[in-house]
């Protein structure tokens, strides 16, 4: 089945509005994708992640329960870990990772770790003059503090990708929440 245009999901550059492509000095990896959300969607970037993380595949939980179980030993974050900070402190959080900052058309979340920092955006950003159309373009940026995150973010880069993919396409497909009140379960 051929995805519709509210499905294709498009590797873009970093968008210069975005907030975290001058977050770190030295990057790892960078990269962003863009999706073209219908007329009357919702444009608030946070409640826009929300139902990203909320409408994620069923694969994307056991590839995170895999890389807990690899990484536990190495004294890195799990995931399990960040969920039970995102219980005790849900405004400052967007389901398991801290929110660095928003605004109206951006927000920044993310973690840090001994081995690596990260920032993830959500920008509704309009493509052309007039607010008729309008995308959603989800930027990740990697700093590394040394090899094992190294190593690390070129083992995940090509699931990492994915993952970023497969929710984009799995948010269109379940459809975006509408600007007239649409509600669904927040993360």
């Amino acid at each position: 089945m051929m995805p519709t245009k509210y499905e294709r999901v498009t590797s873009v550059p970093i968008p210069a509005e975005a907030t975290i492509g001058h977050t770190y000095e030295l990057v790892h990896l960078a990269d962003a994708y863009s999706v073209q959300l219908p007329n009357g969607t919702l444009t608030d970037p946070e409640l826009l992640a929300r139902f990203i993380f909320s409408q994620q595949p069923p694969w994307i939980g056991r590839l995170i329960k895999m890389r807990d179980a690899l990484v536990a030993g190495l004294g890195l974050k799990t995931a399990r870990h960040l969920k039970s900070l995102g219980e005790r402190d849900q405004t400052n959080r967007l389901g398991i990772f801290k929110i660095y900052g928003k605004s109206g058309l951006e927000i920044v979340f993310g973690e840090d770790d001994k081995h690596l920092d990260f920032r993830l955006s959500v920008l509704c950003a309009s493509p052309v003059a007039t607010q008729e159309e309008q995308s959603l373009i989800f930027t990740s940026v990697v700093h590394c503090h040394n090899r094992l995150g190294r190593i690390y973010i070129f083992l995940i880069a090509p699931f990492h990708r994915l993952v970023v993919q497969a929710s984009l396409r799995r948010a269109a497909r379940m459809g975006w929440p509408r600007s007239t009140g649409t509600s669904f379960v927040q993360v």
